[in-house]
């Protein structure tokens, strides 16, 4: 996804996004727009994290919000990228969902509350949760890049 389209993409900004659907339509591509904002679901199995062991942080593809960070990302075998942890209290947000004769945790991206997936009771320690996320959904920048990117801002200010 082209994120200069996207003129709410930021992994520092913490400001809440309120935008339509029409005109998150407009910036986010096809897949990321039917998880994000129609709450659909990838494939099991599909997501290019699933068996991803890169070190580094997740983000919304929808705007860029940190979600997790990889020491959290664990091998749940359900088909879908699983964590333990979220990186903050504030990086998700948690509604009820009733969607297909079940009752579930819907997971929210705390910017911008696109879809991100469902968090389950059975995870492993220490949080005992599983957050079984969309890969489509997902950004990742690996640790390295994140300190170059941070060494280069230093040396601007």
């Amino acid at each position: 996804m082209d994120k200069s389209k996207n003129p709410v993409y930021s992994r520092t900004d913490t400001t809440p996004v309120k935008l339509s659907n029409e005109e998150w339509q407009k910036i986010l591509s096809p897949e990321v727009y039917y998880i994000a904002r129609q709450k659909g679901t990838e494939r099991p199995w599909t997501s290019k994290f699933e068996n991803f062991k890169e070190v580094g942080t997740y983000y919304c593809a929808a705007c860029g919000n940190p979600l997790f960070k990889s020491d959290t990302k664990f091998d749940s075998g359900c088909g879908w990228p699983s964590f333990y942890e979220p990186i903050s209290k504030n990086s998700v947000i948690y509604l009820e969902d009733r969607s297909h004769g079940m009752i579930r945790t819907e997971v929210q991206c705390g910017r911008c509350q696109a879809h991100l997936g469902h968090v389950f009771d059975d995870g492993p320690p220490p949080t005992g949760l599983r957050y079984c996320i969309n890969g489509v959904i997902l950004d990742f920048e690996k640790a390295q890049d994140i300190e170059k990117e941070y060494k280069q801002q230093q040396k601007k200010s």
